[in-house]
């Protein structure tokens, strides 16, 4: 089950079918990685909601484009949180060039990996995780988002 749960309005002013797009690219990344029956929530909020969450527990006072926060193992299958800053978000995708859309199934794709336990603290593993990003996109017809050179994430 993927809940999508719009905080900010500007994702649906900007993106009328941003919930569907989220909900699509969780559900590619679950499907391929064998776990469709697993629990996801997507928020999609501001900058302000992701910069306190960022601060709170990541020990960064800065807004983000997308937070991951895994749950501890539970029999439901809960895997975790995933949260959006529009602001961030927006502003990303309009320097990258690129559809708001794409950026939105991208940073969410991105997340769910994250709550699946993958990873770029290292070379190999973002090697590992971006290959995984760009089949599961390719899927959902968004194109590669580091053909470019885009670094869409932050680091650790």
């Amino acid at each position: 089950m993927i809940d999508v749960e719009i905080e900010d309005a500007a994702w649906t002013d900007a993106q009328p079918d941003a919930e569907l797009l989220a909900r699509a690219a969780a559900a590619a990344v679950l499907a391929h990685e064998l776990r469709s029956d697993a629990i996801v929530t997507v928020l999609l909020t501001d900058d302000a909601v992701v910069r306190d969450l960022n601060a709170r527990f990541r020990k960064r006072d800065a807004a983000t484009n997308v937070l991951s926060f895994p749950a501890a193992a539970n029999p439901q299958g809960l895997l975790g949180d995933v949260a959006l800053a529009y602001g961030v978000c927006a502003r990303e995708a309009a320097e990258q060039g690129k559809p708001l859309a794409h950026h939105l199934q991208h940073l969410v794709a991105h997340g769910v990996l994250h709550l699946l336990g993958y990873d770029h603290l290292s070379d190999p593993e973002a090697e590992e995780m971006e290959a995984l990003e760009r089949e599961v996109l390719a899927g959902l017809g968004v194109p590669d988002p580091y053909a470019a050179g885009e670094d869409d994430h932050d680091g650790p």
